[in-house]
């Protein structure tokens, strides 16, 4: 026994014997043990983490850029802006101007003749981006800097699609290791607390069977609730979609012949476009205005499916001619025509109302813009997702354009506000058009 006096009183205490050399050793080469796997837990844990964050770090570019940019800008294809792969070398790498020019457009443009030129060249000025911190511009310029080149394929006209890489996967993957790490560190942390009763002479406790563990089936329920909880999400948002849908039409058309190679203008056959809800799809009178007199293929332009398949153009012709009832050589009976049964490709839910005449004659939007480059396409497809959120984000950043204007005649306050240069200029959502019942009434 040994006497510890204390600052109130006298207190016995009985002191364990002091371990053994061998119990000392013994221990020691049980925390190195401990010590070493917690390392390893700890590197292991690290390293799923480090991939995620880097994972994050390329999606945040890639959403940035598509919710700011993917409206005006593609990687490698000119739309209403330029193709942004190979900026920053236009920019001979000066980040810092970049942001200058991001954050306020008209004013850098002042006194930079690059910007100067590109405002020539495209006829509109950039839409501000303020409230972009430097590092989300940075993120963008590094997507743009790491995105996979197009493989040249019939399907790489779309220029969003350069970029759509799946991260599923590796998310997967990543939550795989994450929940074995979780799993090895209950295992340890009961090993640890088996250890620790031993070492206090507790009696052992049999370990419960992992199907019986309450533990285990709540990480394994919870696991199985987020999963289907996270597919269900992803179908319900994705219903009604049909992003790259690309259907097989009874008559091979090309759109790089018609309004690409022989430049027909889009609304000679989409004749509803300037003045109603509907583009239209063009009657058989109307092919047959041209081809009447042209029966039979002589481009230079392969006609090729989306399967590689080579087309012979003078027999799609033929197909229209059994259509239309006509023979050629002899005078063409239009009351004999039927209706060629294309197959629609662009939809929208029944509870949204879209107008044509309204973005494309008082919106001046170009076809491009929700189509794609459509002279390139063998076969139609649907370019955009026609999302909710890909339209407010077309309204939040396209401008209204007043000049030589009448439809917008009633917004006098906003044109004397640019004019004294007390705004720079108004968006779609400035006058409306991020309100719920413009679509939906």
């Amino acid at each position: 026994m040994k006497c510890e006096l204390s600052s109130s009183c006298h207190t016995f205490v009985a002191v364990e014997k002091f371990p053994t050399s061998q119990q000392l050793i013994c221990d020691m080469f049980k925390l190195r043990r401990l010590t070493t796997l917690a390392s390893t837990i700890k590197y292991i844990f690290l390293v799923p983490v480090f991939l995620f964050s880097t994972a994050s770090f390329a999606q945040d570019g890639k959403a940035i850029f598509t919710a700011n940019c993917a409206s005006c800008h593609a990687l490698d294809k000119k739309l209403t802006g330029p193709a942004l792969r190979g900026v920053e070398d236009r920019w001979s790498g000066d980040r810092a101007r970049i942001h200058a020019w991001v954050h306020n457009p008209p004013g850098f443009m002042k006194t930079d003749p690059y910007t100067e030129s590109l405002h020539k060249e495209y006829g509109i000025v950039m839409t501000a981006f303020p409230t972009l911190a430097d590092k989300d511009i940075d993120a963008i310029l590094d997507y743009v800097k790491s995105a996979p080149l197009p493989g040249g394929g019939p399907k790489d006209i779309n220029p969003v699609e350069e970029d759509n890489s799946d991260m599923t996967l590796l998310f997967g993957v990543i939550t795989l290791i994450l929940a074995i790490v979780a799993f090895t560190l209950l295992y340890v942390n009961a090993n640890l607390k088996k250890m620790a009763d031993d070492k206090e002479g507790m009696p052992a406790v049999e370990p419960i069977a992992f199907w019986r563990n309450k533990t285990y089936i709540t990480v394994f329920t919870l696991v199985i609730f987020l999963i289907g909880g996270y597919l269900i999400t992803e179908g319900a948002v994705g219903l009604g979609r049909q992003q790259k849908y690309e259907p097989k039409q009874p008559i091979f058309f090309s759109h790089k012949v018609h309004p690409g190679v022989n430049q027909i203008n889009c609304q000679y056959c989409h004749i509803g476009v300037y003045q109603g809800k509907q583009a239209t799809i063009p009657s058989v009178n109307i092919c047959m205005n041209c081809h009447m007199a042209i029966n039979e293929y002589k481009g230079t332009t392969k006609l090729i499916t989306a399967e590689g398949r080579e087309v012979n153009g003078t027999a799609e012709i033929q197909k229209l001619y059994k259509y239309a009832g006509y023979e050629p050589g002899k005078p063409w009976d239009a009351s004999k025509a039927q209706p060629i049964e294309w197959v629609r490709i662009h939809n929208l839910p029944d509870h949204v109302y879209f107008n044509h005449a309204q973005h494309v004659n008082a919106g001046k939007v170009q076809c491009q813009t929700c189509h794609g480059e459509v002279t390139k396409y063998n076969e139609m497809f649907q370019f955009a997702p026609l999302s909710m959120g890909w339209c407010l984000n077309c309204h939040r950043t396209t401008k209204v354009q007043f000049d030589n204007n009448g439809f917008y005649s009633m917004y006098e306050k906003y044109k004397e506000d640019i004019k004294n240069h007390r705004m720079d200029s108004v968006v779609v959502k400035d006058i409306g058009g991020a309100e719920c019942q413009k679509c939906h009434y």
